[in-house]
């Protein structure tokens, strides 16, 4: 892929990679262009930070260009957060930053116009390197790689890395190998060759202990009220969860709960909604490798908020949400009758995942 390629619209670019020529070429036109900002999607997640700071360590060197990694939301779950902490991770909250004296913006596990990032909607973004389905034209983007086959876009940026052959270093092995990891379920979910690979060969170069201290984080009190709250708040239609968190002080928790609450013994989906600073953040999880969610959860949202994902994972959110508990009941219950037309499931009554009377 050269400068100034473009691309028509979603479905052109949904294949789009760039190979090693490719890569060097885009190092060579960011060169001396000026400051460089790489933003990860808000309240980023390790594969997200992961790929930025990768991205980072790429350009600095091979450009002596030292790009800022900006982030929107909050690091709110703990492993993320001790991530950051013992992997001495730059970020920065995009709301501190003067955008305009940025001359190369990148985004990494993320895109423009996507509804999951904070980067001002109609300016300039000139990379984009991310493995979910595009979201909108992104023709006026310089630089896309889009791999919606692989499992995490911090394999994407291993191979850049490679193909570059740029050391890696054990703090960037240990970060790539959790995202990795994280991401793909431990190659247990939507993963590939590709990421594999990264993943053996990153898995000897990475520090072990601090993988666990990042794996087995302390956590507040509230962090085991939510539990309670989901578990409480479960409703069970059929091969169903639907959980309401109401308000919550980390936005991670619905994705984390939706994850735990998937162990539930004849449930092939789940959906998860929470409310956060005046946003309504969803997280939907299934079993099943064709369940097709990130077209299932567009469907939900539409006319409402933006959405995506892949096959067996995918996340929504919605802006500007009222927080009142007739509001949330209300959501919810929309909610669920759309989740059931997506899925082409019978409307059957929900049951508490947990009787009055256990």
């Amino acid at each position: 892929m050269s400068e100034g390629r473009t691309v028509s619209g979603p479905d052109s670019c949904s294949v789009i990679s760039l190979d090693t020529d490719s890569v060097s070429d885009l190092i060579e036109w960011i060169r001396g262009r000026g400051r460089v900002l790489i933003v990860t999607h808000d309240n980023p997640d390790p594969d997200s930070i992961a790929a930025a700071v990768a991205l980072r360590h790429l350009l600095l060197v091979k450009t002596g260009q030292d790009a800022v990694i900006a982030y929107g939301g909050v690091v709110g779950r703990s492993e993320n957060r001790n991530m950051v902490e013992l992997l001495e991770i730059p970020l920065v909250p995009i709301c501190t930053l003067a955008l305009d004296k940025f001359a190369v913006v990148c985004m990494v596990d993320t895109q423009p116009n996507a509804g999951n990032n904070s980067f001002p909607s109609g300016c300039p973004v000139h990379l984009v390197i991310d493995h979910h389905a595009p979201k909108s034209d992104l023709s006026q983007v310089c630089w896309v790689d889009i791999r919606e086959h692989y499992g995490a876009s911090a394999t994407i940026l291993y191979e850049y890395l490679c193909a570059q052959k740029v050391s890696i270093n054990t703090r960037l092995a240990t970060s790539l190998f959790y995202a990795i990891k994280s991401e793909t379920q431990d190659l247990g979910r939507e993963w590939s060759k590709a990421d594999r690979e990264a993943y053996r060969k990153l898995l000897p170069l990475s520090n072990n202990r601090i993988l666990f201290d990042i794996i087995h984080p302390q956590v507040p009190r509230e962090y085991f009220s939510a539990f309670r709250t989901a578990i409480e708040n479960s409703l069970v239609y059929g091969p169903v969860l639907v959980f309401n968190l109401r308000r919550i002080e980390n936005p991670d928790l619905v994705a984390e709960l939706a994850d735990f609450l998937l162990r539930q013994q004849g449930v092939d989906y789940v959906l998860g909604i929470g409310w956060f600073d005046g946003m309504q953040i969803l997280s939907m999880r299934s079993l099943k490798a064709d369940a097709r969610l990130g077209e299932v959860i567009q469907q939900m949202v539409e006319g409402l908020g933006t959405a995506g994902g892949h096959g067996m994972v995918a996340g929504g959110q919605m802006r500007d949400m009222a927080e009142d508990e007739s509001a949330q009941q209300e959501l919810e219950r929309l909610l669920t009758r759309r989740l059931f037309k997506a899925l082409n499931l019978d409307s059957v009554p929900g049951e508490p995942l947990i009787a009055d009377n256990a």
